[in-house]
């Protein structure tokens, strides 16, 4: 009844003009319906018991929904069928003789239901357990005839399990048997492999000693065969120095040239084109250098695509996305005055439900994606669309973008070099 009586005045608290609002609950007059119940309970059930005209405006209401229950409750004469709540809500705000005998009578009437309630839970309560019960019986009967069945199955598997434990013991007993036989004749054969062994090693050993006789002889032929040309290789060495001295004293006589032509370049033939290195600007410094963007952005008719996102969230992504779109496209603006770098900003515009109105300085182009286009492959389109030797740089620290740039021959560099680069602008 108390929690009805204050959600009906915080009700009225926002449908009353602010000058008849009772002065204890002004403040709470602006606050939304169920804070205003939830905060100003206290203060609107205080206000109730002690200002009669407070519980007379809230009061209407009720008379206007229920006016022959508002009658009744006056008169004194309650139809049973009332809600008692209700009527228990009218009593304490219209105050008629008696009013604390309803609501005592309501809050009985509560009770009683609540009680009356409570029996039928336990009656429901008590015959669902019975019907549990006799499922649970049923079900235990029906598990005990299946567990005998099981219990009859496993015992024949048992039987079946001895008999083959009993046939695997006696092959296992006449494998050891085997097994010990094939033993004895594998170390017989062991000893006589020894045996033979030990032979060949005496006559390995006798081979080698042979070898190494002989080895030591040759050896000897070889060294008196060097010490005797020994002789003849000097003087055929001084022959070859003279004549070598010779030939270069002709040669500077007659202004022969250093080189001469070989048979085989007088062939006729089509020679090969030479391959040429398409290089990307900027390949001799690292993406990490800090020369590198104001290196790429020096180069003549550069263009410069950046991943607009990728940029704003690397370096300021705690800003709502207009405020880092403005930042950035403002700060590329800059760059272009400084450079005279074609700049153009991509943003991904696959989610947008709508277009997005921005401002874009002079000598900066931004584009969103298309829907169902992601930002990466609108970057795509950019590098292919320029011609084959222009020089073209991509910023973005997206692992696939830059690779995807490398493969257009394009220059890839990483977002960070531009903040830094915009934060010295």
């Amino acid at each position: 009844m108390r929690h009805g009586v204050v959600e009906t005045a915080a009700d009225l608290l926002g449908a009353l003009p602010p000058g008849e609002v009772p002065m204890p609950l002004r403040r709470f007059a602006r606050f939304e319906r169920r804070k205003r119940a939830k905060l100003a309970g206290q203060h609107i059930a205080a206000l109730l018991e002690k200002d009669a005209g407070f519980r007379t405006s809230v009061a209407e209401p009720l008379r206007a929904a229920q006016p022959e229950l508002a009658e009744a409750v006056e008169g004194g004469d309650v139809p049973p069928a009332a809600d008692p709540v209700r009527v228990a809500m009218l009593g304490y705000l219209l105050r008629p003789s008696g009013w604390t005998d309803l609501v005592e009578a309501a809050r009985a009437e509560l009770e009683r239901s609540a009680t009356v309630s409570q029996e039928q839970d336990a009656e429901r309560r008590v015959t669902a357990l019975k019907e549990e019960l006799a499922a649970a019986r049923t079900a235990r009967a029906a598990e005990f005839d299946k567990l005998r069945a099981e219990l009859r199955t496993a015992k024949s598997e048992v039987t079946e399990l001895r008999r083959k434990l009993h046939e695997a013991r006696t092959k296992a007993r006449t494998a050891q048997e085997h097994a010990a036989e094939v033993t004895g004749d594998a170390e017989r054969e062991l000893s006589a492999a020894r045996e033979r062994a030990a032979a060949s090693d005496k006559e390995l050993r006798k081979l080698r000693s042979r070898t190494e006789r002989a080895e030591a002889a040759a050896e000897a032929v070889k060294r008196a065969a060097r010490e005797g040309r020994n002789v003849d290789d000097v003087r055929l060495r001084m022959l070859l120095d003279v004549l070598q001295d010779a030939s270069q004293g002709v040669r500077r006589e007659l202004a022969l040239p250093s080189t001469i032509g070989r048979p085989a370049d007088a062939v006729g033939g089509m020679e090969p084109d030479t391959l040429t290195h398409r290089t990307l600007p900027g390949r001799a410094l690292s993406d990490s250098d800090p020369q590198l963007l104001d290196r790429l952005l020096a180069l003549p008719q550069v263009h410069l695509i950046v991943d607009g996102y990728n940029v704003t969230k690397t370096g300021y992504g705690e800003l709502p996305l207009a405020d880092q779109r403005n930042r950035l496209v403002s700060g590329l603006g800059g760059l272009a005055a400084q450079t005279r770098a074609e700049v153009t900003c991509v943003f991904d515009g696959a989610e947008l439900d709508a277009p997005v109105a921005i401002a874009a300085p002079r000598g900066v182009r931004v584009k969103f994606s298309s829907p169902g286009q992601i930002a990466d492959e609108l970057i795509g389109e950019l590098v292919r669309a320029e011609p084959p030797g222009r020089p073209v740089v991509v910023v973005s620290s997206d692992r696939e973008v830059a690779d995807a740039a490398r493969r257009a021959n394009a220059r890839p560099c990483p977002s960070s070099l531009l903040l830094r680069r915009l934060g010295r602008s």
